[in-house]
């Protein structure tokens, strides 16, 4: 950890509360190697590293639960040879970490479009969650294949059903009883939400959650984007004053 890190670690202890949850859309990956004059997976590959800083840099800090936008929906439809890179990474981020996630007492979970997943990646998939089961320190959330207008769909799909099938009458349905159907009925839903590479949009993700979240936009491109930058996030957000419709006290 570098001084600037430990710096900046010290002064989240000092001002109180971190995030219970933290959500990040890690965007940059593409613009980031086109700087350098190499193709886009190379990006993808680089941006490897500042999962892996902001995953030690969560155990750090005691936050409880991670988000990472990994793979939208939309991203199918890019070209064949950066989708098939990309699901190459998965399966070397997977095969590389999930030991050292599991010694770290880290949860992976992963949601999303899963059946669009190639059998080596569902594999993967299934090999991590199954490694990193007892971990009680932080839990990960990986969205791969996920697009949050189909969630809520999913969702009420799922709610339509169970009142088809008489467990539920439409009464009953409530906002807690829809929450329930997400795929993060099992977390807090998010306290901070991060955007590297500056831009200033939700992309889709996690509609539903980031309600009430904290908007943080840096403009780091995702692989330079290190433990100093989510402490600084981290610190602008205990800065804020968090009102849920309320006035301040």
């Amino acid at each position: 950890m570098t001084d600037t890190e430990s710096d900046l670690l010290a002064r989240i202890r000092v001002l109180g509360a971190v995030p219970m949850h933290i959500a990040i859309i890690m965007d940059g990956n593409g613009r980031w190697a086109r700087e350098r004059h190499m193709p886009r997976p190379f990006g993808h590959r680089s941006g490897m590293k500042a999962v892996r800083a902001v995953v030690e840099g969560c155990l750090a800090a005691g936050v409880e639960w991670l988000s990472l936008f990994a793979f939208s929906q939309e991203n199918w439809q890019r070209p064949p040879h950066e989708v098939s890179a990309l699901m190459s990474l998965l399966e070397e981020f997977i095969a590389s970490e999930a030991s050292d996630l599991a010694r770290q007492g880290v949860q992976v979970h992963v949601h999303g479009d899963l059946d669009r997943l190639s059998p080596a990646a569902a594999s993967a998939v299934a090999r991590v969650r199954e490694e990193t089961a007892g971990g009680t320190r932080l839990g990960l959330n990986l969205f791969i294949s996920y697009g949050g207008r189909a969630e809520l769909v999913r969702a009420a799909r799922l709610l339509a059903e169970d009142v088809q099938r008489g467990l539920l009458t439409p009464d009953a349905i409530d906002e807690q009883t829809f929450r329930h159907r997400l795929y993060t009925a099992s977390c807090p839903d998010p306290d901070l939400l991060i955007r590297t590479s500056g831009e200033q949009r939700l992309s889709n993700f996690l509609l539903w959650q980031v309600a009430y979240a904290e908007l943080y936009i840096s403009s780091v491109l995702w692989p330079d984007f290190d433990r100093a930058a989510l402490y600084e996030a981290i610190c602008d957000f205990q800065r804020r004053d968090r009102r849920f419709g309320k006035v301040s006290t």
